[in-house]
């Protein structure tokens, strides 16, 4: 089971749900195919965050 906590687990080209900055209060989750990471530590506790190919960004909640 892939973990969206550990920057070891996520890929560019991996579909992920993400909380994008907006969507923080209400946990909205968005769909898209990670691009690149952001996140330089190994570990983030709210999610990796990432650069989705739609240019949204956001931090990973789910690996679909």
């Amino acid at each position: 089971m892939l973990n969206p906590k550990l920057r070891k687990d996520i890929t560019p080209g991996l579909k992920v749900s993400v909380v994008l900055k907006l969507d923080q209060r209400t946990g909205k989750l968005t769909e898209g195919i990670v691009k690149r990471i952001l996140t330089n530590s190994a570990t983030h506790p709210h999610g990796i965050k990432v650069l989705l190919e739609s240019g949204l960004v956001g931090r990973v909640s789910k690996i679909n």
